[in-house]
């Protein structure tokens, strides 16, 4: 039930910012491909014996739909005893030149279910916010918000970790 609820309101304020943004040129933001690296820290529990918050680090990358203001991104957040690998696609939104914001969703795949990564303890549903910016020439920062939806066996808890990191544009 919770997850129905999640879903649906996901679905509402996507829809939402994607009817606004469609009709408008992008006329500031970045739309370079990158992959880059960085830290990940866990700021939540489940509440039982063996699923602590986990600091690490993250690999991260996107690929900017031509025409479209979708991104499809691939991360890894790896600390603890497993790692996270999440496929996730994105609406990208410029706010400033060189710089997005964007909202999206995916799915996590933990490596070794039962072992704590930065993003729980087991496979779940993710959503993402984040923002990025090109510092320098073919140099991209970005950090980001990951929200794990049941992401702890034994648990009802949702996990969500913290990133930022520097990737190269090409």
């Amino acid at each position: 039930m919770k997850l129905t609820k999640l879903a649906a309101s996901f679905l509402a304020v996507t829809s939402i910012i994607l009817s606004g943004g469609i009709a408008s040129a992008q006329t500031a933001g970045t739309n370079g491909n990158y992959i880059g690296a960085g830290i990940a820290a866990g700021a939540t529990s489940g509440g039982q014996g063996n699923d602590n918050a986990q600091f690490g680090g993250n690999i991260q990358g996107r690929y900017a739909v031509p025409k479209t203001p979708l991104s499809v991104r691939g991360s890894v957040l790896y600390g603890g005893d497993a790692a996270a690998i999440m496929p996730i696609v994105t609406y990208d939104a410029p706010i400033a030149r060189n710089t997005n914001v964007y909202l999206g969703g995916g799915y996590s795949f933990i490596t070794d279910e039962g072992q704590n990564s930065p993003l729980g303890n087991r496979n779940a549903p993710v959503v993402t916010l984040g923002v990025e910016s090109e510092v320098s020439k073919n140099v991209i920062a970005y950090g980001d918000t990951k929200w794990g939806i049941d992401a702890y066996r034994n648990s009802d808890a949702d996990a969500v970790s913290f990133q930022a990191g520097l990737g190269y544009r090409f």
